[in-house]
């Protein structure tokens, strides 16, 4: 059991770490936070424009950044970008400061669930079902080289998924009401 003050959530794009993270921040009274949205909220433009305009090297380093910020504080949900387990330093903070959960999801899932999304910078081109097994291949050992926590969301809705997560947060995850020593 990892104690932490803050839960997040890694795993693939389509895994359900947005729709699932709101309804577990409401259940725990956690502030929620979707990385990449709160990259575009302080850059003011999309994900996908970061990306075309200073590459994913530099959506990375943005992204570093504002996780580090993030998780600065504590009672938090975190719901990351799929590729936020790349950087080895984004991968320590993660480990450091919350109890993170991998949701796992199949590549025909994810095609499926992403199936009219045209927002995601990585599936912008015709080959979707490649670009997703390279992706989990490539990323896989680094969900799990982060994760207290395995879940799998396939076959179920988010509400679903939330419930039974929880069911397993419940026994596994010891919440603390403050990080850094300070009491709970």
């Amino acid at each position: 059991m990892n104690p932490a003050s803050n839960l997040i959530l890694v795993g693939p794009m389509g895994a359900g770490k947005s729709c699932i993270g709101r309804r577990l921040a409401e259940r725990y009274g956690l502030r929620l936070a979707d990385a990449d949205r709160e990259i575009e909220q302080r850059t003011g433009t999309t994900v996908a424009t970061i990306f075309e305009c200073e590459g994913e090297a530099g959506f990375r380093a943005r992204e570093r950044a504002t996780l580090a910020e993030l998780l600065a504080a504590d009672g938090l949900l975190l719901a990351t970008g799929g590729g936020a387990v790349l950087d080895p330093d984004s991968r320590a903070l993660l480990r450091e400061r919350g109890y993170v959960v991998h949701l796992q999801v199949s590549v025909e899932a994810q095609l499926e669930r992403l199936a009219r999304d045209r927002t995601r910078p990585l599936l912008a081109r015709d080959d979707r079902e490649d670009v997703l097994r390279t992706l989990s291949a490539q990323r896989a050992p680094l969900y799990a080289d982060v994760a207290d926590l395995r879940f799998d969301t396939e076959r179920m809705t988010a509400a679903e998924a939330a419930d039974k997560l929880a069911d397993q947060l419940d026994i596994r995850w010891r919440r603390l009401a403050h990080a850094h020593g300070a009491p709970a």
